[in-house]
């Protein structure tokens, strides 16, 4: 599959966008993790091999995304610099901003967590992905997934 420059050479300002995005991505994430309250389900796996192997949350995220990632090889997905970025920089905001939000807060704040989290969540979605520098390792492996096999988008999503 031949190389798409335009998703490897942002502007700055669309270099900014994506970083800003994935921050606020992992910080979203970081929010729901910490409420204790319910996690998005790549979230849930991701802590659940941290704790497995004894890595944090975040570390683990960049390992699940590295290894999604290499499962684009023979789908023959293109990557492209916000896909890589995304795979490493939510997991690193994911757990610096775990360090900053608090280890024990009361079950009100636990749970405005979850709206603000998600909402994060979808702020930071929205800003990487209108930059149109690649898909992230998930979104990524479902659309080639489909682009493969022919399955809907639906049921790909549904399945993965």
């Amino acid at each position: 599959m031949p190389i798409d420059r335009s998703r490897w050479t942002p502007s700055p300002a669309r270099f900014a966008q994506l970083l800003a995005g994935l921050a606020t991505f992992g910080a979203g994430e970081a929010m729901l993790v910490a409420s204790g309250l319910g996690n998005s389900p790549w979230s849930v796996l991701a802590q659940g091999l941290g704790d497995q192997i004894g890595i944090s949350v975040g570390a683990a995220t960049v390992l699940v995304s590295a290894f999604v990632l290499l499962a684009w090889i023979p789908l023959r997905q293109a990557p492209g610099l916000g896909s890589i970025c995304n795979a490493v920089l939510i997991g690193v905001a994911l757990d610096a901003t775990l360090v900053l939000l608090p280890d024990h807060a009361a079950l009100g704040w636990r749970a405005a967590m979850i709206p603000a989290g998600i909402a994060l969540v979808a702020l930071g979605s929205g800003l990487y992905l209108t930059t149109r520098l690649g898909p992230g390792p998930r979104d990524g492996l479902m659309t080639g997934l489909h682009r493969r096999t022919g399955v809907s988008l639906r049921a790909v999503r549904a399945s993965s």
